[in-house]
């Protein structure tokens, strides 16, 4: 017999037993559904967090500040209140509402480009604004969002601000498009808005800017939800903001972006997190700000694919009772095919292999049930209660992942299978033929 004959042969011989092998399955189906689900649930969170990375910054910069020594900003520490510095800011995207850093000034900048690994340095400019009008003259707050180094925007419609352009450019929030009285997003876009400032004399100034975007929300940061400026009209706006201030004063920056080597490894990138540590500086980078997040996620379904695990190895059980009382139903066949010249090795492949298919079943249905009921969870859910959530998939399959599930499925009906398998292997031909 060879190895066709011997899959083809272990095939048939599944459904001998129908109930048996179906009840076996299902066990298997059970555990297999729940891998893939909690895998596709991984794999979706993941790729959503993946897709937005780019709102938070470019892989090879980190937000450095300057800590106080009360960063809290709550005002006291925990021997009492803590003492005034007037040389700090609040920290803005640097930390919590309240949080207070100490502000970075030129020569702040200096000394950071001076430290070894950094490869440039770029300010990070705050703006207040007063309010943003549109077509229809109403004023509303606005927040201005500015970019870090390396940061995008996802849009709805339209282009992000082109930073190397004089024009003085804008991106919208999507929530504030109907708010200014544009019809829909893609109305908004070419229009023109109103930005308000003031500056350290308390005089208001306005400026114009062109609408060249609209940006959806986003859960990996804030700048969704906040007007978007490019450089040019970011610096117009600082330089009206800071109108006023003494020329010491004019200069203070909450954070800044630090770049460094684009191919620089781990322990590069610890190693120049000291040396700011050493200079009395503080760095994160993109992989430190969303590291805790993925972290919580993989270990959520680190749970949830143990319980899987649980599943499978119980169902396993049911593979060696399903191949034990088939070894004892086909006793006397075993001893027909030894005799006929059927070695132990290709009796222990015949009921090994049985014990695998039995277990592709269960993980190829379990898996391909679990694709289409994530499917339709995951549309109802983007619909309802994750509407808020723009461009997340809750629940997405990567093909190589089930491949994987129904890899290790198999093997672990493989290895369940084993037992009975060895013991036909070693079944006597005679005894067996005698066998009633």
């Amino acid at each position: 017999m060879n190895a066709v004959d011997l899959v083809g042969s272990a095939v048939g011989n599944t459904f001998r037993a129908k109930t048996r092998t179906i009840l076996t399955i299902l066990a298997i189906f059970v555990g297999a559904f729940t891998l893939t689900l909690t895998q596709g649930l991984g794999t979706g969170i993941n790729a959503y967090i993946d897709d937005t990375v780019t709102a938070v910054g470019a892989s090879d910069v980190m937000t450095v500040t300057k800590p106080s020594e009360s960063a809290t900003g709550i005002g006291s520490t925990d021997d009492g209140p803590a003492e005034y510095d007037p040389d700090t800011v609040a920290s803005g995207q640097a930390g919590p509402p309240g949080a207070t850093v100490v502000a970075l000034t030129p020569d702040d900048l200096d000394t950071l480009e001076g430290i070894d690994g950094v490869v440039r340095v770029e300010a990070t400019k705050s703006i207040s604004a007063d309010y943003i009008e549109g077509a229809d003259g109403t004023k509303y707050v606005a927040t201005v969002g500015t970019l870090v180094a390396g940061q995008t925007v996802q849009l709805t419609v339209g282009e992000e601000p082109d930073d190397a352009s004089s024009d003085l450019q804008v991106v919208l929030p999507v929530s504030y498009v109907e708010a200014l009285g544009y019809d829909d997003d893609a109305d908004a876009v070419g229009q023109t808005v109103e930005l308000a400032v003031t500056d350290a004399v308390r005089t208001q100034h306005t400026v114009e800017a062109e609408v060249v975007g609209v940006a959806e929300e986003n859960v990996a940061s804030p700048v969704g939800a906040s007007i978007t400026p490019n450089v040019a009209l970011t610096d117009e706006l600082f330089e009206l903001q800071n109108t006023g201030l003494p020329a010491d004063q004019a200069d203070r920056y909450a954070q800044a972006s630090v770049f460094f080597a684009e191919d620089a490894t781990d322990e590069d990138i610890t190693a120049l997190k000291d040396r700011l540590v050493d200079d009395g500086y503080s760095g994160s980078t993109v992989a430190d700000q969303l590291g805790t997040i993925k972290t919580v996620i993989d270990g959520i379904v680190l749970v949830l694919n143990a319980f899987a695990i649980i599943a499978l190895l119980a169902a396993s059980f049911g593979i060696v009772n399903t191949l034990f009382m088939s070894v004892q139903e086909r006793t006397r066949e075993i001893g027909l095919m030894k005799a006929m010249g059927m070695s132990s090795g290709k009796v222990f492949g015949l009921f090994s292999i049985e014990a695998a298919f039995i277990g592709f079943l269960g993980s190829a249905i379990g898996a391909g049930i679990a694709v289409l009921a994530g499917g339709l969870l995951s549309n109802a859910l983007s619909t309802t209660l994750l509407a808020d959530l723009p461009g997340l998939t809750l629940i997405a399959f990567d093909p190589a992942s089930i491949a994987i599930v129904i890899a290790v499925v198999m093997v672990i009906a493989f290895l369940a299978g084993t037992l009975p398998a060895a013991r036909a292997a070693k079944a006597d031909p005679v005894e067996s033929l005698r066998y009633e």
